[in-house]
């Protein structure tokens, strides 16, 4: 199918597909002979699973670092990531973005109490 359709078919845009080519999580799709580019059903499956990464607060930069094991769960949606601890390459991303995440909430959670002080303080 043409890049067209399998943007709808993924539920996302030619230009997603374009990006995800260019930043390596997506292979180079099959090419016409007249250049355009060719997508089977697997590589829609595969932009499902990217869309669903960064839908889970995963980045790009994040998935690049695994981009030769985003097929695992093309292949096995249940399968579960790696352990840090784990000599699998990339296999601590997903507890780095935790990481970064709880710390993220930390920081709003006093900031959010900070900002509460103020609102409620008599002049």
């Amino acid at each position: 199918m043409r890049i067209g359709d399998a943007a709808a078919a993924a539920g996302t845009t030619p230009r997603a597909l374009r990006f995800y080519e260019e930043r390596g999580l997506l292979p180079p799709p099959r090419r016409t002979a007249t250049g355009q580019r060719e997508y089977g059903p697997g590589e829609v499956v595969r932009v499902r699973v990217i869309r669903e990464l960064l839908a889970l607060g995963l980045t790009v930069e994040d998935l690049r670092g695994v981009a030769d094991r985003i097929g695992l769960l093309v292949e096995n949606p249940q399968r579960r990531c790696g352990r840090p601890d784990s000599d699998i390459p990339g296999s601590g991303v997903v507890d780095r973005r935790l990481a970064a995440l709880d710390a993220e909430i930390d920081r709003l959670t006093r900031l959010r109490a900070r900002l509460a002080l103020r609102s409620y303080r008599q002049p």
